[in-house]
């Protein structure tokens, strides 16, 4: 594919971007870093998962609130389609809004218990103009309602307490869907579920992608989910890319101090192998204390060297397919 092509497929650009809160205290040590120089591109023509990972802390859902214009950068600009989305008009941000919908953590904080669930997606059409009529109205929320495993007749007409978590994920998929939208900024979406419909939901993200071109921004602290459903993977640390990567090659054979700590930790599935207690990654209360100066997990790696104190690593190349970690490891490595 041609650039001037590539480029005109770009869907999603995130360029530079940096969000610093707490500038209103009296002297930088009141600024908090949520999200230092972040970078990716997603193309319209290739539809794909990406997952951001991290413990709390390192700007996940920070990245998620930028991109759904909830708060403004600091510095850089995220791009919808070429244009900033924090300078569009009504108009084009009322169409950036159809595109790029949201599913979030909590099930039960997306419905008012005072209305039956219906009246989520009667806003939805309404709002973008999907209908004019009201059998076409049903239709689409009857096929939104199908596409996410769920039968019209049981779900609509009820209030949001007569319905499970699991239900009132699976409607909020599908009124993100209703819209028919290019890209889903997901958070969190299956932490707040039981373990028995976690796989339920990602198979109709997976479902989202395939069939309907759907991109998901993943927003996760879940490495085995992330590594079951992403085609492409951030871990984030303090607001910065420790790594980047294809999901499975990361997570398979992850380069990163930090990552290797991460994947570490996992507890092994399989009840004859000892679960390792020699992982050390200090407290989480030590997050936000990182080097000012040099790479922000120096206090916590186990290969700290002087010249991560003096100065943060760039992105390395360390692998196949875009395979890329932030560690003076691999300084000589390109």
């Amino acid at each position: 594919m041609s650039e001037p092509t590539r480029m005109s497929n770009r869907l999603l650009e995130v360029k530079n971007v940096r969000k610093v809160f707490g500038r209103g205290g009296i002297g930088r040590q009141h600024e908090t870093i949520a999200l230092d120089d972040f970078s990716l591109t997603l193309y319209d023509d290739e539809p794909k998962i990406t997952a951001i990972a991290g413990e709390s802390g390192s700007g996940k859902t920070t990245l998620a609130r930028l991109i759904l214009d909830f708060i403004k950068p600091t510095s850089g600009e995220i791009l919808w389609r070429g244009r900033n989305i924090h300078k569009m008009s009504k108009k084009e941000l009322m169409s950036y809004r159809h595109e790029c919908q949201a599913v979030f953590q909590d099930p039960y904080a997306a419905f008012n218990p005072f209305y039956r669930v219906d009246h989520l997606f009667h806003m939805a059409v309404t709002e973008f103009k999907l209908a004019r009529r009201k059998a076409d109205e049903a239709r689409i929320i009857g096929d939104a309602l199908e596409v996410v495993g769920l039968r019209p007749g049981e779900i609509l007409g009820k209030y949001p307490h007569q319905l499970s978590g699991g239900q009132r994920q699976r409607l909020i998929v599908a009124r993100a869907f209703l819209l028919k939208p290019r890209l889903i900024v997901a958070d969190e979406p299956v932490s707040m579920i039981d373990a028995s419909l976690r796989a339920m939901i990602l198979d109709i993200m997976l479902k989202l992608k395939d069939d309907f071109g759907i991109s998901f921004l993943y927003i996760t602290h879940d490495l085995s989910t992330a590594y079951q459903i992403s085609d492409r993977i951030f871990i984030l640390y303090e607001g910065t890319v420790s790594e980047t990567g294809d999901a499975t090659r990361v997570i398979g054979n992850p380069q990163h101090p930090y990552t290797q700590l991460l994947i570490g930790s996992v507890p092994n599935p399989d009840p004859a192998l000892k679960w390792s207690e020699d992982i050390e990654v200090s407290a989480e209360e030590e997050l936000g204390k990182g080097d000012k100066a040099g790479c922000k997990f120096y206090s916590r790696c186990p290969h700290a060297m002087e010249e991560c104190h003096q100065s943060p690593p760039r992105l390395y190349e360390v692998g196949e397919d875009g395979h890329y970690a932030s560690c003076f490891l691999y300084k000589g490595s390109g």
